[in-house]
């Protein structure tokens, strides 16, 4: 592993975060069995993709050729990819909220992916639908036009299955040339060797041959880059950051802070042709008990009947600990152990991470991990969690319900820890 500044280390700490937590591999799995049998509304489905489109309706007011080309895309489109490529913003790596992204382009109509905005991000859902010039609106919806820095029409090998053995041409060098721009604050790495092909791409797309395209590094610093010839005076219009910022996953193998299986199936198919899966990871948890350095002696705690207690102690021991601790005396190690695990447990910013991303059943396979299954919580801040949660499920609801009135949360959540980041673009994004 190469040593790395401090900026990009965190960085590169950030998106192993990420990969670690925000696509999990039971989505994945599901996920990918549900389209590989040709249900890509129940690949959606687990992918926690919501269908906001009806193709007969498309069908009926704009004709079947644009059905069809949907139905097609539909069909090839890997959720979980999308999901796992999706732009992010720190510091806890969720998906940029309020955000339209195209993913393919019909004439005038656009097949977009939405994100919620902030107030209502629980679960970290994505909708998928068909938007135009001539639609105004999408319900409480800030930004319904698609972005022109975050599309993903001109990239498909981020979502579509067809494509997706792309991502290795496409995804920059690393490591970079001697030469390549080097930029304060840990932005990322530029893809400069892909900026000339995927600028062409870009005027193609626009119905141009030449000109020039802006390259966006910063919140304050742009590049220009000259293409041909062409009409110096039109817009220039800006490289998507999909084809700027080469992508994290090369770092994260370069850095070895992450796997190869670690990856998207997909995502590792395409950087390491023929590689072979590993064998699972075998679990290092030895039933419902957990071991403790108890005065010199090893103990264990366990849940009997839906509680965590200690199993190597007697109840009159236990007593007399319990008293002794709340007279202000030394606390019996499996005790403390158990206060812990209830009040402030190890995995439990773990548990926050897989809350905030949506994965609610993951979150409770680590407390049950922890705790054991059918434990009653105790209050705590685990509990808490869990609570809120739930209560943001409910906002969510509202929102996609289409119901006003709830713009600002009223718990600390992901959405309170964002705001103060949405002032300053580049130091809060990631790609």
């Amino acid at each position: 592993m190469h040593p790395l500044p401090a900026n990009e280390n965190l960085r590169l700490l950030f998106w192993a975060r990420v990969r670690e937590f925000a696509v999990p591999p039971s989505m994945i799995e599901s996920a990918t069995a549900r389209r590989s049998a040709g249900d890509w509304a129940g690949a959606c489905a687990a992918a926690r993709v919501d269908v906001d489109l009806n193709l007969r309706a498309i069908s009926r007011t704009h004709g079947g050729w644009l059905a069809a080309q949907v139905r097609a895309d539909l069909r090839h489109l890997a959720p979980d990819l999308l999901r796992w490529h999706f732009p992010r913003i720190a510091p806890d790596g969720l998906l940029r909220p309020g955000l339209t992204v195209s993913l393919a382009r019909y004439g005038e109509f656009h097949l977009v992916a939405r994100t919620p905005p902030a107030w209502a991000d629980a679960g970290q859902r994505i909708s998928l639908a068909l938007w135009s010039p001539s639609q105004r609106a999408a319900g409480l919806h800030p930004h319904p036009r698609p972005d022109r820095r975050y599309r993903l029409d001109l990239h498909r090998h981020l979502w579509d299955v067809r494509r997706a053995g792309e991502l290795r041409e496409r995804s920059g060098r690393w490591p970079p040339d001697e030469n390549a721009i080097q930029l304060p604050g840990g932005v990322g790495p530029c893809a400069v060797d892909r900026w000339t092909a995927e600028a062409a791409l870009l005027l193609r797309a626009e119905g141009r041959t030449d000109g020039v395209v802006a390259v966006r590094l910063t919140s304050r610093h742009r590049l220009m880059l000259d293409i041909g010839a062409g009409d110096r005076t039109r817009a220039a219009p800006v490289l998507p950051d999909a084809a700027t910022w080469v992508l994290p996953d090369l770092e994260l193998l370069h850095a070895r802070l992450l796997d190869v299986d670690q990856l998207h199936p997909l995502v590792a198919a395409a950087l390491r042709p023929g590689h072979r899966p590993g064998a699972a990871r075998n679990s290092t948890a030895t039933g419902n008990s957990r071991l403790v350095d108890c005065r010199g002696a090893t103990h264990r705690i366990g849940v009997v009947n839906g509680v965590l207690v200690p199993l190597d102690h007697d109840p009159g021991e236990i007593r007399r600990e319990e008293l002794l601790g709340a007279l202000g005396g030394p606390e019996l190690p499996c005790l403390r152990a158990i206060d812990e695990a209830h009040r402030s447990p190890e995995s439990l910013v773990d548990v926050r991470a897989r809350l905030d991303h949506g994965d609610a059943a993951g979150a409770l396979a680590a407390v049950e991990g922890l705790l054991g299954p059918d434990v009653l919580l105790r209050s705590g801040a685990l509990r808490d969690e869990l609570e809120t949660a739930v209560d943001r499920q409910v906002v969510h609801g509202l929102y996609r319900a289409g119901l006003a009135g709830y713009a600002q949360p009223y718990w600390p959540g992901p959405a309170a820890r964002h705001a103060s980041h949405r002032g300053h673009p580049r130091h809060a994004t990631s790609r």
